[in-house]
């Protein structure tokens, strides 16, 4: 019999009877379903007073994953915004390991394990756990990207990219280069809602669903719903340049992260391959405007998103290979200006 303790700690392939060890203890069912976990922090800026963290210049740092498609979100959001002068941001080094996300030099010159010196330049942290221990010192789940971080009380306000996104767009437009952007428009609110949930439950988390599941059936269940869901939003995208006509709203770059990792990493490393995105006329041609927008480029790295992916999953990728492929043209035509 394998410890417990033996089992969730350890950084190579496991399983028993035939199944295979979550990659989440703590957040797998015992039928191998993936459930992810709440975010612990919910706090809001404010810009009229109603909460004690007022929307001000240069009192809040953003920390970050290049590789994490939820963090990622919240950097298209600065970008678009023009916040990068009103609030810092920090990446970390796309290898995670046992100790959590790691302030270290992301080039990947530095091995896990190996001392480093901090590139956190707000708190020195050696490691995002720091900041959750200083926010809640009994806080003992797993750590996760994005967070905003609150220089003067030295405390995380949030770390749900759904509430960041939105404060962003809101309560910081004050500060905002680009005031005239609004990615949650008022007048299809509902609408915009509705396509939100249902972009994260069946394709921003189905990924994950999929990816995650450690017995077949709850594969299967997840994969096949995430491309269903794909298949009608390949029909959507045929009739509109974008999920609501002719405007970028929230959930198009709520789509976008998931699918600027799809073909990389989703489709062999969570097992996602009953089609790849650029199997998709629509969808590919989509992917491929939002990536030409203006700064978007910028937010997006393959390499930080392969190494994080198939270095850090060992559970399901044991030998830490990350492939070389596939290799992706996201600059040609794509001809969706002929939609409206």
């Amino acid at each position: 019999m394998i410890a417990d303790e033996q089992i969730v700690n350890s950084c190579s392939f496991v399983s028993i009877r035939g199944w295979m060890i979550a990659q989440f203890p703590t957040e797998q069912t015992e039928s191998g379903e993936f459930h992810r976990q709440e975010d612990a922090f919910r706090e809001w800026v404010s810009d009229d007073g109603s909460s004690p963290y007022p929307a001000v210049a240069d009192r809040y740092h953003l920390y970050v994953s290049l590789a994490c498609p939820w963090a990622s979100r919240t950097i298209i959001f600065r970008k678009l915004k023009r916040l990068e002068e009103t609030i810092g941001m920090t990446i970390v080094d796309p290898i995670r390991d046992e100790r959590g996300w790691a302030f270290r030099d992301p080039s990947g010159k530095i091995p896990p394990g190996a001392p480093f010196e901090s590139t956190d330049p707000i708190n020195r942290f050696q490691f995002l756990s720091e900041a959750y221990k200083a926010t809640d010192p009994g806080f003992d789940e797993r750590v996760t990207v994005p967070v905003l971080w609150d220089k003067e009380t030295k405390k995380i306000v949030n770390n749900c990219e759904d509430d960041i996104c939105r404060m962003f767009n809101d309560v910081f437009n004050e500060f905002a280069q680009n005031k005239n952007v609004d990615l949650f428009p008022k007048d299809i609110e509902a609408e915009h809602a509705k396509l939100a949930n249902f972009l994260h439950d069946n394709v921003n988390n189905g990924v994950y669903r999929a990816g995650f599941a450690t017995r077949q059936r709850p594969y299967e269940i997840a994969c096949r719903r995430l491309f269903e869901a794909l298949d009608g939003l390949e029909e959507r995208l045929s009739k509109g340049r974008y999920l609501c006509r002719d405007r970028i709203v929230e959930a198009d770059w709520r789509l976008f992260c998931t699918l600027i990792r799809f073909d990389s990493v989703y489709h062999g490393h969570f097992k996602c391959n009953l089609r790849r995105i650029v199997d998709y006329p629509n969808l590919q041609g989509y992917l491929m405007d939002l990536y030409q927008q203006p700064g978007i480029a910028d937010t997006v790295n393959f390499d930080h998103i392969k190494r994080h992916y198939y270095m850090t999953h060992t559970q399901i990728n044991p030998n830490r290979i990350v492939p070389l492929g596939p290799v992706l043209d996201l600059g040609k035509p794509h001809n969706r200006e002929r939609l409206k």
